[in-house]
């Protein structure tokens, strides 16, 4: 006999949306589109017609955590809800968070955000996960917000933030940019939401000095922006925008035109990859007109290469290169005191990979490939994550360019550099290069076969 809760469950809503994104494919058809995907990113799921039709509904309210990171990967800008999924929180309930508090405890105190038995992220070596998690926990943000910043103040124990808690935050965003210098986004997005969550909460501290309140909103405002670009450097589009929107908020109630000027700069970058290039050149307009009050001609160069981007992604080749020479003579002015802290990136080989990109987008792969190549060449070897993204970009370039065997080679280097670094970003782009050589494989077969065992192995 059915239990009167059984009973009493109200039928499934058929998911509608996800029925959308469906389209014209079979439910067989678009099972293999999320394997594939799955492969993509070295994932492995079952999924088959039967699956896709439980979702579609209803029956499956909420996809694990494997199917939702593909899910992300196929439809990228789109959270679990736009795909019509309900919130994790409101399907697993208080059973299952108990259960999952019951869980031992990630270094430093929360719960891994994995299912138990999910692969790693692709071209991982198996113990990357862990080693990263390590570094990340003991010496990075959660650790500091656990010790440093304390614990989060209830509403009759009002606590005072003085000179201590201003300068964890500061070392928080530091590291965030440090171990993403070197790793990569991915892994470190969930990890920096606790610290983020507490530096806002510390804004709300009583403070003696004006300093100290000066140096939290800032600080509480760059880490945004900083977990905001690890959310963007791993696909998750509408959490960066969210976070660059406080920022710039922030910004705002604080009056600190380098801030605003910082978050307008990432804002721009968001929108150009979200392929919302005429945002992308407001924003980074914007960013031009709070950067004004500064001076920093290198800052003033970033952005206008910010807002050639846009322009790039408009076609307007003619606005394009004006503001590529903009920049070229805001950068020769050389760096200043007043250059931000967080513009340690931005050197000529960022120069000369932000205009390749430009003429990517154009269309004109000689240039760009000219530009990328120069990139990778004069990067700084501490800022591994950004040799591999020139070094796909360059892959993307040659094979555009009708050069497969120059491109697979390229691609083969990145092969290599994402052992030890984690964008999805990244591995995007070189999966869409994978793609396009797949029509030359007798002059890419060796890129292509070991590309193939990197995403279906994790090696």
């Amino acid at each position: 006999m059915a239990s009167s809760h059984a009973s009493s469950s109200p039928p499934p809503r058929p998911n509608e949306a996800f029925r959308q994104l469906r389209g014209s494919r079979s439910p067989g058809e678009f099972a293999a589109a999320v394997r594939r995907a799955a492969r993509e990113i070295g994932e492995q799921v079952s999924c088959d017609a039967r699956y896709v039709g439980r979702v579609e509904s209803g029956e499956i309210r909420c996809p694990n955590y494997a199917y939702e990171r593909v899910f992300r990967h196929m439809f990228p800008g789109r959270e679990p809800v736009d795909m019509g999924f309900a919130p994790r929180n409101v399907v697993r309930g208080k059973r299952a968070r108990e259960t999952a508090e019951a869980r031992p405890p990630e270094p430093g105190g929360t719960v891994r955000d994995r299912a138990p038995g999910a692969p790693g992220t692709p071209f991982d070596s198996h113990k990357e996960s862990d080693v990263l998690r390590r570094a990340f926990m003991t010496s990075g943000t959660a650790a500091m917000a656990a010790v440093s910043l304390g614990a989060v103040p209830g509403p009759r124990s009002p606590r005072r933030a003085g000179e201590t808690e201003a300068a964890a935050v500061e070392q928080a965003v530091r590291r965030i940019r440090l171990l993403d210098d070197r790793h990569g986004a991915d892994g470190l997005y969930r990890r920096a939401a606790r610290p983020l969550r507490v530096a806002y909460e510390l804004l709300d501290a009583d403070t003696r000095r004006q300093s100290v309140a000066d140096r939290l909103h800032t600080g509480a405002g760059e880490l945004a922006i900083s977990v905001g670009w690890l959310a963007h450097d791993s696909g998750r589009f509408a959490d960066a925008r969210s976070h660059y929107a406080e920022a710039l908020a922030t910004a705002r109630v604080a009056g600190d035109p380098a801030l605003e000027a910082h978050a307008f700069c990432n804002t721009s970058f968001l929108a150009r990859d979200a392929g919302r290039p005429r945002e992308a050149v407001r924003a980074a307009q914007a960013a031009q007109r709070a950067g004004r009050r500064l001076a920093s001609p290198r800052l003033m160069s970033l952005l206008a290469l910010r807002e050639a981007g846009g322009w790039a992604g408009l076609g307007d080749r003619e606005a394009c290169e004006e503001a590529l020479a903009r920049a070229r003579t805001l950068f020769g002015r050389g760096a200043a005191a007043a250059d931000p802290e967080w513009m340690s990136f931005f050197g000529e080989a960022e120069l000369e990979g932000l205009e390749a990109q430009c003429w990517s987008a154009l269309g004109d792969w000689a240039r760009a490939a000219e530009h990328a190549r120069r990139a990778v060449d004069l990067q700084n070897p501490h800022f591994a994550r950004n040799i591999a993204l020139f070094t796909t970009q360059l892959a993307s370039d040659l094979a555009h360019g009708g050069e497969p065997d120059a491109a697979a080679a390229a691609g083969d280097r990145a092969l290599d550099l994402l052992t030890e670094i984690h964008s999805t970003r990244i591995r995007t782009m070189l999966a869409a290069t994978a793609r396009r050589l797949r029509h030359h494989p007798r002059e890419a077969e060796g890129f292509l076969a070991r590309y193939g065992h990197a995403v279906a192995s994790g090696g």
